[in-house]
């Protein structure tokens, strides 16, 4: 009851700032497990996802463990029966921690439960989503268990956030960025926040992905890119943080742009 109370309030937080549109969420409605696999944006698209699908499935998410040090996230993941992975970043992957990704999901969609894995495993460096040779999406196709299925989401409108690396190509510091939000929540005098627009499209994929398992890693991670970046390059959206300040038109940085 307490972790519903959390959830609601933290959807009234988020929807000051962002406008979503769900396409497709009627899937995750359905019985039986199922494996997520959306693009990544931003920092902040794993919590639209999981505010804005509560209310239809129960969703666990695969996290980096540094985000579990992190004061009140690290109570917020735990509720949320996050599951921790090594850090890629701090070169801490030993060579099981694949098996030990690859096992911890497959029991949880064995089970019926819903999991959420990002393939790139990284925020997105550019306006199109790169699988490049990452592993896990692949390793966890290849042996789904029957009756799981694939869900693709393809999110948008993110690219161009303080959360994302559009403006100068780093990831933004996680409790820093955080920070700030609440700053701008509180300087809009909560109900004025300039509105971003965010799209998230859930597609069953499960047949393709199955099939395109089949295949050798590349062409796998291929058909997921290809997927993801159907649209073609996305441009970087800069929305105002005050309402109170003038409209500005922000450009990409000359080296970001050669990127």
């Amino acid at each position: 009851m307490l972790m519903r109370f959390y959830r609601l309030l933290y959807k009234f937080i988020l929807s000051r700032r962002y406008n979503v549109e769900i396409i497709g969420v009627n899937l995750l409605k359905s019985k039986g497990g199922k494996l997520i696999l959306p693009n990544h944006q931003s920092h902040i698209d794993p919590q639209i996802i999981a505010i804005e699908t509560f209310k239809y499935a129960e969703i666990v998410p695969v996290v980096s463990e540094r985000f579990f040090k992190i004061p009140v996230v690290n109570f917020f993941l735990k509720e949320w029966g996050a599951v921790s992975v090594s850090d890629l970043r701090t070169g801490k992957r030993d060579v099981s921690v694949l098996d030990t990704i690859t096992s911890q999901v497959a029991e949880a969609l064995k089970e019926g439960r819903n999991v959420i894995i990002y393939p790139s495993g990284e925020l997105a460096s550019s306006g199109v989503e790169r699988i490049r040779n990452k592993q896990s999406a692949y390793a966890l196709v290849k042996q789904i268990p029957d009756n799981v299925r694939v869900i693709g989401v393809r999110i948008s409108g993110l690219w161009g956030s303080m959360w994302s690396k559009a403006w100068d190509g780093t990831k933004p510091v996680f409790l820093t960025t955080y920070l700030k939000g609440i700053f701008y929540f509180f300087a809009n005098f909560i109900f004025f926040s300039p509105k971003r627009k965010v799209t998230m499209e859930f597609i069953d994929i499960t047949d393709e992905a199955i099939e395109q398992a089949k295949n050798d890693r590349k062409i796998f991670n291929t058909f997921l890119e290809e997927f993801y970046n159907v649209n073609g390059e996305e441009k970087p959206t800069y929305i105002k943080h005050l309402f109170y300040f003038p409209k500005l038109k922000k450009e990409l940085p000359e080296q970001i742009q050669k990127n």
